[in-house]
Formats: C-alpha cells, structure tokens, sequence
C-alpha cells in the first residue's frame, strides 16, 4: 500500500484552505489560472486515462455509472453553491441558516468519492489531479467559512476534516478491496461514478473560470500547460 499518497491529499487542501489567512488581497486572478489549470489536467487524465481503463473491464454498465456520477455532482452542487470547482460566494442571509452543515457534508461526500479509486491504478496521475482540484476548492471553502464570521480554530478544524476525506476514501477503498475480494470487480462502476464527476468539474471549471466566458490569453496557457503534462504522463506510460 502506498502511503505516501495521503500526505499531497491532505496537505494540498488543508494548506489551500489556511492560506485564506495569508492573502488579504483578492486572490481572483490567481484562483482562476489555478482552476484552469487543474480544470484542463483532470479533463485531459479522465479522457486519456480513466475512461480507457474503465471500459476495458468490460462492463456494459460503465457508461450508467458515469452518468449517475455526472448527475450526482449536480445534487451535490445544490448543497455546496459550487465550492469544490473554487466558487466563493460572499455571504448572504439565505445561506446562513443551512451553513455549515450543506456545504459541508456534501464536499466531504465529494471527497471521499474522489479518493476511492485510489487503490486501484493510475496512482500517480489522479493523486496530482485531485491535489491540485482540492487547492482551490480548500480555499473557497475556507473563505466562505470565514464569510460566516465563524472563529479561526473552527475554520482550522473544518479544513483538517475536509482534508481527511479523500485520504479515508481511499484507505476504506484499500480495505474493502483486501478484505472482501469480491468488491474489485466493482471498481470500474466506482470508478464511473467519479469518472461522472470528474467530467462535470473540469467542464464546469474550463466554462465558467472567467466572467465573460471568454477564453484569454492567460486562461490559455494554463489550460495548455495542465492538458500538456497529462499527455506527456499519457505517452510516458505508452
């Protein structure tokens, strides 16, 4: 078992979301080329890699399970007004009064699904995706816990239970997996489900990182840079 995938899962959010407490400036610019970023990578290894891999178990029922996990990501977006693709929204009296439980339960849902296909291939590749999709999400969810004016060790505690998720997903997958040999011919619907929400995110992501929905120049590179390193992982592998 690899352990060393917990520590970039954690860190990438738990540091992502305390750095709300490091930048007083608007951070807007720089969170949407992060977005962007991630957005093209995890786009680019779902195509390239996780839909390959998925079909090639020769499971007919596959494509349903992308399907609900597309459909999934949109219910969980009801609950988390958009924060794991880097939605900050500022507050408002509506959203008080389900804060923080929504939002909360649902990213943490959203977590764990996303770490549960960890203990089956393409380690490497999805570990650095889903790192660097939780960077600007850990920050929007911090920021909209600060909006909610509530105290600096409950923000900090939120974001170290945000930031377990996707590690508990994947040991509870490890677990599963070794236990009852019977669940590993069930990754590849698991792997649909976040497969479903991972084409959801990075879609969402490369549509609605700027304002006018208008691709410049800036956006460009970043989604350049970030489709360029998943082919080069891709051929690497070939």
């Amino acid at each position: 078992m690899n352990y060393w995938i917990v520590f970039p899962l954690f860190f990438s959010a738990f540091f992502g979301g305390t750095s709300i407490f490091l930048f007083k400036k608007d951070m807007g610019k720089n969170l949407k080329l992060i977005l962007s970023f991630s957005g093209a990578y995890l786009f680019a290894i779902t195509v390239l890699h996780l839909i390959p891999d998925a079909y090639q178990s020769g499971d007919r029922y596959v494509g349903i399970f992308i399907m609900a996990g597309f459909l999934f990501q949109l219910i969980l977006e009801l609950f988390s007004d958009g924060v794991e693709h880097g939605h900050i929204h500022h507050n408002q009296h509506n959203h008080e009064a389900a804060f923080p439980s929504g939002i909360m339960i649902s990213l943490c849902l959203h977590a764990f699904l996303e770490g549960m296909p960890l203990a089956q291939g393409h380690q490497q590749e999805l570990v650095f995706g889903i790192a660097l999709h939780h960077v600007p999400a850990a920050f929007a969810l911090g920021s909209v816990l600060m909006q909610n004016h509530l105290p600096k060790k409950s923000i900090l505690f939120l974001l170290v239970v945000f930031s377990l998720m996707t590690p508990a997903g994947f040991y509870t997958s490890h677990l599963l997996s070794t236990n009852l040999a019977g669940l590993k011919q069930y990754f590849s619907r698991i792997m649909g489900i976040v497969i479903g929400i991972f084409l959801h995110i990075s879609t969402t992501i490369l549509f609605e990182s700027s304002s006018d929905h208008k691709f410049n120049l800036r956006k460009m590179v970043a989604v350049l840079i970030g489709s360029g390193i998943a082919l080069i992982t891709f051929f690497a592998e070939s």
